[in-house]
């Protein structure tokens, strides 16, 4: 065997024993978000976020939190709350919240680094909030946000458009618990549940491919030497800085960018730096080339420098309150997952996870999810025939309408199709009942 052949094999093996270790924490944890999600409803976000006060701040988290996205998706709802006239600074902690202070990210990090990461994770994600705020008070002025707020109003398309407009929660009344246990509400977890999965699989998918590659064929002594592990004190200055740096380049998002912060951190990057790494899955260059579709070149170049200093920023808190409290994990003992399927309790694990995800798959095409994969990335949630969004607005105020899929879903209007009040989208056109005969008698 060729020493070619055996080093893609060994980045391989590590891709697969990496994947099977996360299997049912993955499953667990995007269904912990359904569940969240299909009871809360997005179409009364943008209503409640209209300033940039702190309250304003701390309830765009908590809402970004409960709506769980994948970065694009992400970025595309900010860009739809913000046209509905939410304030710019609550869409973007929205949008920070909604990718990095997750459920499923959360479980996934306790796994695979240690529940440390995982409590860094959820501190200092608020940090990146407070620090983004301050940073666009000062820096964003009326001019900019004017100019961002005509750009935002094109409506381009840049991706997940039609994922982040699909409201997909439970519409009926009641209680947490009697929608959540309805017939609609598993309907609402699943279609929910696939959704997330389907968003996030690509880059989940390259991120274990790259964090195996990574760990196979780079070897340690080069993160060791990059990320100046022989020097501590530099190694805690530099690794907020170099981590975002790192994220960016990998083009990788979401939360495919744990399985390479698992590598970075064995290879000897500091622990404020593997969450400034992880923070950045917001600034990976084809999200940078959305924020200038979205917002406009001069307000992207704002985005790219605030974002980057709030990271770093969170990162150094991370570093060195963590480090004085003595919760920084050993990083020697920081090791690669590499024994693949065995007959422990991973493996029962998975078993039951993947029986449950089965389930939902099952009930998401039974209940017409075949349409929504195929709406996901589909056209913004505006095009040339819709109304143009003046402020807050839900339902169908002015001239926003929903087609109502499966089990009360609403998915996002057709561009040029169903856009204007009044027009009729592929549904209806079939007469209506008693229409025919007045038809018969007008053409009489």
């Amino acid at each position: 065997m060729s020493a070619a052949l055996t080093a893609v094999l060994h980045a391989l093996s590590i891709t697969g024993a990496m994947t099977w270790e996360i299997t049912w924490a993955l499953v667990l944890g995007f269904a912990l978000s359904a569940v969240v999600q299909a009871v809360v409803r997005r179409s009364t976000v943008g209503a409640l976020l209209g300033d940039g006060r702190p309250r304003t701040l701390a309830l765009a988290a908590g809402l970004g939190a409960a709506s769980s996205s994948c970065s694009y998706a992400a970025v595309a709802l900010a860009r739809s709350l913000f046209r509905k006239g939410a304030d710019f600074t609550a869409a973007m902690a929205f949008e920070i919240a909604s990718t990095n202070l997750v459920v499923e990210l959360g479980v996934i990090l306790a796994l695979l680094m240690g529940w440390q990461f995982t409590l860094a994770e959820f501190t200092g994600g608020p940090v990146m909030i407070v620090v983004l705020a301050v940073l666009l008070r000062r820096l964003m002025s009326e001019a900019l946000l004017r100019e961002a707020r005509a750009q935002a109003a094109r409506g381009l398309a840049g991706g997940m458009e039609g994922h982040a407009a699909m409201d997909m929660s439970v519409r009926r009344g009641g209680s947490f618990v009697r929608r959540l246990f309805s017939g609609e509400g598993l309907t609402a977890t699943a279609h929910v549940f696939v959704m997330e999965w389907a968003a996030i699989l690509r880059d989940l998918v390259a991120g274990l491919l790259i964090a195996g590659a990574i760990a196979a064929w780079v070897p340690d002594s080069f993160w060791q030497s990059f990320f100046f592990t022989g020097h501590p004190l530099a190694a805690k200055l530099w690794g907020p800085v170099i981590g975002p740096l790192v994220a960016m380049a990998s083009f990788v998002c979401s939360i495919g960018n744990v399985p390479l912060a698992v590598v970075l951190w064995k290879g000897g990057i500091s622990f404020g730096g593997v969450v400034a790494f992880l923070f950045a899955d917001l600034l990976i260059l084809p999200i940078l080339t959305i924020y200038r579709k979205y917002y406009g070149g001069r307000t992207a170049l704002l985005l790219l420098g605030t974002f980057y200093a709030a990271i770093v920023a969170a990162g150094y808190v991370v570093e060195f309150a963590f480090g004085a409290l003595g919760l920084v994990p050993d990083q020697a003992r920081a090791r690669l997952p590499e024994e693949g399927v065995r007959g422990n309790y991973t493996t029962w694990l998975n078993a039951a996870f993947l029986a449950l995800a089965a389930v939902l798959l099952v009930r998401f095409f039974r209940t017409g999810g075949r349409e929504m994969l195929r709406r996901m990335g589909g056209a913004p949630d505006t095009g040339p025939d819709a109304a143009p969004d003046t402020g807050p607005q839900t339902g169908e105020r002015a001239g926003e309408r929903s087609e109502a899929g499966p089990a009360g879903v609403s998915h996002p209007p057709r561009e040029g199709r169903c856009g204007r009040r009044g027009h009729r989208g592929p549904r209806d056109r079939r007469p209506r009942r008693g229409r025919r005969g007045r038809r018969g008698r007008r053409s009489g």
